[in-house]
């Protein structure tokens, strides 16, 4: 046999078929593949997103406490009607207790899936004595993070958890034009080291541009003063243009917002608005509210950066203080013998200040 003499290549000798496939070239391959491998992921399993609002109440409305325009906000928010209004006619008398409500809803957008979850706080602040009325929400948002470490600790683990935990929570404070309230200030204290909180003001059409200005550097100043970070915080900027895009947003914080969910005909284009007698106050124009400064914030530039500091920072501090709180030890490898959990889970001490000075040992300790 001539030793020059080859033998035909597998992938000439025989025709291609429907198991085989033909032997041809893709294009470049490169390392930046993996980005469109993680994008088809992504898009199969979807995301999922879970809100919180609350609403202060404020004894001079005189149609009820709530009004402040949640439902309404959610539903613009997401172009999606998620909530529906429940206002209380004169003659309902208010809850005599706190009740949290959860709605699930999927949101489908160009071949993407979102599982996005609103949890309302209707009643808090509304009675008399609010002593601790703050102790059932963080009640919740713990017990999302026990859920999701229950299932985390097991020996034979759900391939994909199920992420209850709450990611955001947006803190709606009413028009007063004055400052935070004490029940503002406690509450938020604690909420801060629970939770990612992005407050805003509540119905701003309500106030002249002056009076909006002026009250949110009453809140700013207040904020500062009480050593309350909401988000997005200094500390978890990454790089120079983190710290650059974080910085237009924290000096605009708190957002002033307006909620509509019905379209108005406004030079010929349909707006999203709210009718008033003096003109249509439109949404999405800055120069009449701040919705776009927080529907990109919450969706279009830090989504998974509020999901990544929530379960890197909150859900981590959780983690660490309730198996400090586990007496016993660990048996074997990967075994975990966690003690049930408290029935009171309103504060979580001590591990996040220490992770917060870890990022930035730089700046002073409140």
């Amino acid at each position: 046999m001539d030793p020059l003499r080859r033998s035909p290549s597998p992938c000439t000798s025989r025709p291609p078929s429907p198991r085989t496939p033909p032997c041809e070239m893709l294009g470049h391959v490169g390392i930046e593949a993996v980005l469109e491998q993680l994008k088809i992921k992504a898009m199969k399993m979807g995301f999922e997103f879970n809100i919180m609002v609350v609403v202060i109440a404020v004894i001079w409305l005189l149609i009820g406490q709530s009004g402040l325009g949640k439902s309404t906000m959610v539903n613009t928010l997401f172009k999606s009607k998620m909530w529906k209004s429940t206002l209380p006619g004169l003659g309902v008398p208010m809850p005599q207790t706190l009740q949290l409500q959860s709605v699930t809803h999927i949101i489908e957008e160009n071949g993407v899936k979102l599982k996005l979850t609103v949890t309302d706080t209707p009643g808090f602040g509304d009675q008399i004595n609010n002593d601790k009325c703050w102790d059932p929400i963080l009640g919740y948002i713990n017990g999302q993070y026990e859920r999701y470490l229950q299932e985390e600790i097991l020996i034979t683990r759900q391939r994909h958890i199920p992420d209850t935990r709450v990611h955001c929570c947006v803190y709606f404070v009413p028009p007063t034009g004055h400052c935070l309230r004490p029940l503002d200030i406690e509450f938020l204290q604690r909420l801060c080291r629970t939770v990612n909180v992005v407050p805003v003001i509540a119905r701003a059409d309500s106030l002249t541009i002056e009076e909006r200005e002026a009250f949110r550097r009453r809140i700013q100043h207040d904020l500062r003063a009480h050593c309350i970070e909401v988000y997005p915080q200094k500390c978890f900027d990454e790089d120079i243009s983190d710290r650059i895009l974080n910085s237009k947003i924290r000096d605009r914080i708190p957002f002033a917002v307006v909620g509509a969910d019905q379209e108005h005909l406004v030079n010929g284009r349909c707006v999203l608005g709210r009718k008033t007698k003096w003109g249509i106050i439109e949404v999405e124009n800055m120069a009449h509210c701040e919705f776009p400064l927080l529907r990109d914030l919450l969706i279009r530039s830090h989504l998974q950066d509020l999901k990544d500091i929530t379960h890197n920072v909150h859900y981590e501090n959780y983690r660490v203080f309730r198996l400090n709180q586990s007496h016993a030890l660990p048996r074997g490898p990967g075994w975990v013998n966690l003690a049930p959990a408290p029935a009171d889970l309103t504060a979580t001490p001590g591990p996040w200040k220490v992770r917060w000075q870890a990022h930035d040992s730089s700046d002073e300790e409140c």
